[in-house]
Formats: C-alpha cells, structure tokens, sequence
C-alpha cells in the first residue's frame, strides 16, 4: 500500500516538472515593407508576357459604338441618360420576353445610385459604357398583379426619388397625393398582370423597393452591361430622350 502511494507521488511530481519545462519562443524577424511606387523598378520579364493583352484590352475598351450629340447624364429627376437606359432595360427585357414565351413588358425601373458617371458629347468609347455601369447586375422581370403595382407608385410618392423608368408617368401634388399614374398610358388594372423589366439588385429590395418581393421574378441571364452595350452599337447615333416621366410636385426643396 506504502508503496503504491510512494509510486504515485513519483508520477505526479515527474507530470508537476514536465509542466514547468521551459517554453521554446520563435525568433521573430522584423521585415522591410516594399511599397508600390513609380520608383519600383519594372519586371521586364513579366511586362513582355502582359504586353500583348494589355494592348488587346485597350484596343477594344477605345473602339468606338456609337456617338452623341449631347451630353448624357444623370441630373434631375428625367435625366437624359437614365431614362435613355432604362428604355433599353425595358426593350432588351421585351427582346427577351418575346423568345421566352413571357408576355411583353409593360415598363421598366432602374436605380440612378448604378449610373455612375455620365457620357460626354461626342463618340462613345467601350469603355465608357463599363464606367458608367461597373457592376454585374443582370435584368429580371417581375411578374405582378395590379394591385401590388400600387406599391410602386407609393414607393415614388414617398422617396421622391429620380430612378428612372420607362413606359410610366408619376406625377405627385403638393398634398402628398399621386394625381397620375400611368403604365404604358393607361391606368392601373387591377385584373391586370404586369410585367416589369428591373434589375436583380432592385428586384431584391435594393433601394428600398420591397414592393417587389410581392411578385415572381424571372431570370433573364443579361448582364445589364452588355445589354447597353450592344444597345449602343446598334444606335449609331444615339437620340436621348427628352419626355417628362416623374413629376414631382410636392418635393422639398434642400437647402
């Protein structure tokens, strides 16, 4: 028994000293931070390898699709180039529809927050369209009824905001009341399902538009972009247009 004890007094003390074995600590280096700058010198190795597609790239981003004789941009709230732009939502939307067995379109929102810069007056670059539109949103078409439709008007009524559409009036009065609302120049049909082209941000609340989780949204697999781009092309010499889609008279002037 005495010796059982002593033996395990014997592990305990040999597991107490193993314990206490010192710790081994890494040695640590400080490095030298390179930073980035004109006084770098150039891999020429590596510049001779991206050479060829950095001249390919710039080629085609400085081709001409089309020209302007205005400046396109996004000020007030029928600003040339988001209407113009969402009037091509609404057409390659349509386009779309009418392979796909989808009824045709009835209007079409976009976002002013996703133009983000305007077109100068002149020729029209490639890489103009991917600085106004940087981002890979792709169109969708919201299938809703015309009740839900309502939402969309209340949403302007309350925003005052300028994002742009196509196909539909809204004009509000003073009283925070809507005195016009039109889609493809008809009032709303409640019996009515409507299709309106947007875009996926959008379509998933973006911008504060939660009326349309009320409807189905239907895949289109276009990437805004490139719907703008071939849009372009196809307009050689691009007619901005100058009709008034949202009146707002009842927006407070900021001071």
């Amino acid at each position: 028994m005495i010796k059982n004890k002593l033996l395990g007094f014997g592990i305990i003390s040999l597991l107490l000293i193993g314990c206490k074995a010192p710790l081994n600590i890494a040695n640590i280096h400080t490095e030298k931070n390179i930073y980035i700058t004109s006084d770098l010198s150039e891999d020429k190795e590596m510049a001779a390898i991206i050479q060829p597609y950095k001249h390919e790239l710039e080629g085609k981003m400085n081709t001409k699709i089309s020209h302007t004789n205005t400046e396109l941009n996004k000020s007030g709230d029928n600003s040339n180039l988001g209407n113009l732009l969402a009037d091509y939502t609404f057409e390659g939307a349509d386009e779309w529809a009418k392979k796909n067995n989808v009824p045709p379109m009835d209007a079409a929102v976009i976002n002013i927050g996703g133009i983000r810069t305007i077109i100068p007056k002149g020729d029209i670059l490639t890489k103009q369209i991917y600085e106004v539109m940087p981002f890979e949103n792709e169109v969708v078409i919201i299938k809703m009824n015309g009740k839900d439709v309502e939402g969309l008007f209340d949403y302007y009524l309350k925003t005052q905001k300028n994002n742009p559409v196509s196909h539909l009036v809204i004009e509000t009065e003073e009283n925070n009341s809507i005195s016009k609302k039109l889609i493809n120049g008809k009032t709303i049909d409640y019996n009515k399902t409507y299709y309106i082209a947007t875009s996926d941000y959008l379509a998933l609340g973006g911008d504060n538009m939660f009326f349309f989780s009320k409807g189905e949204m239907i895949s289109t697999g276009i990437k805004m972009r490139d719907l703008f781009l071939d849009k372009f092309k196809q307009n050689p010499e691009v007619s901005s247009p100058d009709d008034v889609r949202l009146i707002f008279k009842n927006k407070k002037v900021q001071e």
